[in-house]
């Protein structure tokens, strides 16, 4: 379904449903960062230099956890591996402790050591290389987040050849830091889309909540398959539609498992968690998609103040026990 004038949030698989009624227009700025479109939107707000502080966030924080940016603090420990301890700031720390603790949860299949097959496979921009056996099995026996060591201040990979990349971590650990810095500035109203990391602070200026239309997973933008009313929380998904290639006449996405060096095929084609830390929505959400329906959503159920929605690869949909709380007013 398609509703008139809808405002697209930008590479997200969410669509804004029915405009704010206000006075005071939103202030927008949109801008390519963390290898994606990115757009924040300030409702019931004047300032447009309060985006700066935003964006100058993302780009500090970007500049500590990307393991593409050189001299990042991921950078320097991947450089390190297997021969030093290396001195990171505290964002990365707390990030690093996180995924841990989320790879203890998913039973090992959060992995942010899963960097030398994220390598290996090099999905980007519809190309990509389909591994030999070889090359799978020497890149997962380079994977283990039990080999990843983290104490104040300084963390180690322990052995040679290892890898850490945060990319289903990164983008909503930032998403709630810049919630936190527009807080402080006294934003009550907005949007932070850091594609497909969705955190929304308060809801809109009249009190009611923003109306988000989780997108089809199968079709164009713009295909809604559910909407839902969501106020101060964030809304993340991960899809086997987000980065593909194809070979031999299959396609391959990107969300590996650590275990087998392949793609993910587990029956789900995407999953949206809604929570209060979107940190945690982005690893869920990936971490549910290599699970599966049945271990995915009893991890969900195990924990407080989180919900999902499963897209499977049939089109059927699940949901967790408290995901209907979030259903459009009637």
């Amino acid at each position: 379904m398609r509703k008139q004038g809808m405002l697209a949030l930008l590479l997200l698989p969410f669509l804004l449903l029915s405009g704010c009624q206000r006075e005071t227009p939103p202030v927008t700025r949109t801008s390519f960062m963390l290898d994606t479109v990115i757009n924040i939107t300030l409702y019931d707000w004047k300032d447009e230099q309060t985006l700066n502080l935003a964006m100058e966030e993302i780009s500090r924080l970007e500049g500590l956890l990307s393991v593409e940016k050189e001299g990042s603090d991921l950078d320097r420990l991947c450089k390190a591996a297997g021969k030093e301890w290396v001195a990171i700031s505290p964002e990365c720390e707390e990030v690093l402790r996180l995924s841990k603790d989320i790879w203890g949860k998913s039973e090992g299949h959060f992995d942010v050591t899963v960097g030398p097959l994220i390598d290996l496979w090099s999905i980007r921009d519809g190309q990509g290389h389909y591994p030999t056996e070889e090359e799978r099995k020497e890149a997962i026996s380079h994977i283990s987040s039990d080999q990843l060591l983290v104490e104040p201040g300084r963390a180690y990979l322990k052995e040679p050849g290892m890898k850490a990349n945060l990319g289903a971590i990164a983008k909503g650990y930032i998403a709630d830091q810049v919630k936190e810095v527009l807080v402080n500035a006294g934003v009550k109203h907005a949007i932070i889309d850091l594609g497909r990391n969705l955190v929304i602070i308060g809801g809109k200026p009249d009190g009611s909540p923003f109306q988000i239309g989780v997108q089809s997973p199968f079709e164009e933008q713009g295909e809604i398959l559910k909407a839902i009313a969501v106020s101060d929380r964030s809304v993340v998904t991960a899809g086997i539609n987000e980065r593909f290639f194809e070979y031999q006449g299959k396609r391959y996405h990107h969300i590996l498992d650590p275990f087998t060096g392949f793609p993910a095929d587990t029956g789900v084609a995407s999953v949206t968690i809604i929570s209060e830390s979107s940190a945690m929505g982005d690893a869920l959400s990936t971490t549910c998609l290599l699970l599966g329906e049945e271990k995915g959503m009893a991890l969900v159920e195990s924990m407080q103040g989180i919900e999902a929605l499963f897209v499977l690869t049939d089109g059927q949909m699940r949901m967790s026990s408290g995901f209907s709380t979030y259903d459009l007013p009637s």
